[in-house]
């Protein structure tokens, strides 16, 4: 262990341990607790929406806590949790960047040619809006393989687009558990869509 380490984070990595040794989910619940505010604000400030910034803290716990087995204390946890924070929004914001290029720029450098002929008319035709409804009904079947509490979650942030707050205070649940809640809810649903039978029809 480097010898340079706050106590802060020795305690940090104490915690790892007991999350990585022995599946303590109360370390894991105290290592968000400590860092989400400050993940947050740091999402916030890259992206400039709170909503982006609420999904991409969740997603980097969840990297994180994917590869709490390869944290090593050579330097504090908070430095390596917010590296792959970073990383995964610069990702995000890449990928938006490529969505929302201008149908009218050129395709290459001095090219005259255009995105238009490249991209779908925003508007759904008939057959496109009867595939989206098919799959919303998919997805409501799919629902009914999660136990309630991660069903619910699922209903009320994804088909009633409550904020992660709203939530929290219709279950009167504390916010950070809604996040880890709703975390391990889309990755059970991830599980169930890699399976053969769902793979396909989605």
């Amino acid at each position: 262990m480097n010898k340079n380490l706050s106590d802060r984070a020795v305690e940090d990595y104490q915690l790892v341990r007991k999350a990585v040794d022995h599946n303590d989910q109360s370390a894991y619940a105290q290592l968000m607790d400590r860092y989400k505010e400050a993940i947050f604000h740091t999402m916030f400030k890259m992206v400039h929406n709170r909503s982006d910034a609420d999904d991409l803290t969740i997603e980097a716990f969840g990297k994180a806590f994917r590869k709490l087995h390869t944290y090593t204390p050579n330097y504090a946890f908070s430095t390596w949790l917010f590296k792959i924070a970073s990383n995964n929004c610069i990702d995000f914001i890449r990928k938006q960047r490529m969505k929302t290029l201008s149908i009218d720029d050129p395709m290459e450098k001095d090219s005259a040619q255009d995105f238009t002929n490249h991209l779908k008319a925003d508007s759904l035709d008939p057959e496109e809006r009867f595939i989206r409804q098919q799959r919303k009904v998919l997805m409501r079947e799919l629902l009914t393989k999660l136990s309630d509490k991660y069903r619910i979650m699922i209903e009320l942030r994804y088909f009633e687009e409550l904020s992660y707050q709203e939530i929290a205070d219709r279950l009167t649940l504390p916010i950070g558990t809604v996040k880890a809640q709703l975390f391990r809810a889309k990755e059970l649903l991830y599980d169930i869509l890699k399976k053969p039978n769902t793979k396909n029809i989605l």
